[in-house]
């Protein structure tokens, strides 16, 4: 893997993902909606917060890594797949780790968008941004490798109408269960339990304890999600395959 060769895929797939119109709408409008919407939604909000906006921020950035490194870029990779699009980048002297590690690397640099955005739009509901955001950025940054990983396996290993109907399917699944607009303990007890090991609730439960104040860090939900950065990604490098 030549470092010019993944800062130029970097480039191109950075450029390639601005100027599609879908990326956008699933990595920036889906998850301020969410904020907006739930924000504006008298509905009780649960113990230990001081008002929903301050349970709903750390989620909502969970939510917005979930949909660029999980969906937004493994429909993306699982179309450029079947178009033969990452057949010619085999040729090249770009690797199959080298292609995963560009692009992370932009999903990573659409994400400083939504976290600049999430964040702004959360003051402006009245969020008081916390010293721990800091910390936050690098929780995102291991969220983002997490679901990057899972995005590029699903791309590299299923045919691509498989991969877009599996990959929505998983954030519908995991934006359930992800306790990203409500507590998940607030499910019943075998699907907390089941959420408690899932990528989603530990990167918003790990968010949540350091953004909320009193809230203590969840040293169990950032293992698990660790794990998830660490497994995922080697996987989705060991199985990747260039063509269908």
């Amino acid at each position: 893997m030549t470092r010019r060769a993944v800062v130029a895929q970097s480039r191109a797939e950075l450029l390639l993902m601005l100027r599609r119109g879908e990326n956008l709408v699933v990595t920036l409008a889906i998850p301020l909606g969410v904020l907006v919407f739930f924000a504006k939604l008298d509905a009780t909000v649960p113990d230990g917060y001081r008002d929903a906006v301050d349970f709903l921020v750390p989620g909502v950035l969970a939510l917005a890594v979930m949909s660029a490194a999980m969906v937004s870029l493994g429909i993306a990779t699982g179309f450029e797949r079947r178009y033969g699009v990452l057949k010619r980048l085999g040729a090249t002297p770009l690797t199959r780790r080298g292609l995963i590690v560009a692009k992370t690397a932009t999903v990573l640099v659409i994400e400083i968008v939504q976290v600049a955005l999430l964040i702004g739009v959360g003051a402006a509901l009245g969020w008081m941004v916390p010293s721990g955001i800091v910390a936050a950025l690098g929780i995102v940054l291991v969220g983002s490798i997490a679901f990057a990983g899972i995005g590029m396996l699903l791309a590299g290993t299923l045919r691509a109408e498989a991969n877009l109907a599996l990959a929505n399917a998983l954030f519908l699944v995991l934006l359930f269960l992800g306790g990203m607009a409500y507590p998940i303990d607030k499910l019943p007890a075998a699907l907390e339990h089941l959420a408690a090991v899932l990528p989603a609730a530990a990167l918003s439960e790990s968010l949540r304890g350091v953004l909320v104040d009193g809230r203590g860090f969840p040293v169990g939900s950032f293992v698990v999600l660790v794990v998830w950065a660490i497994v995922m990604p080697a996987l989705a490098a060991r199985r990747f395959r260039w063509e269908e």
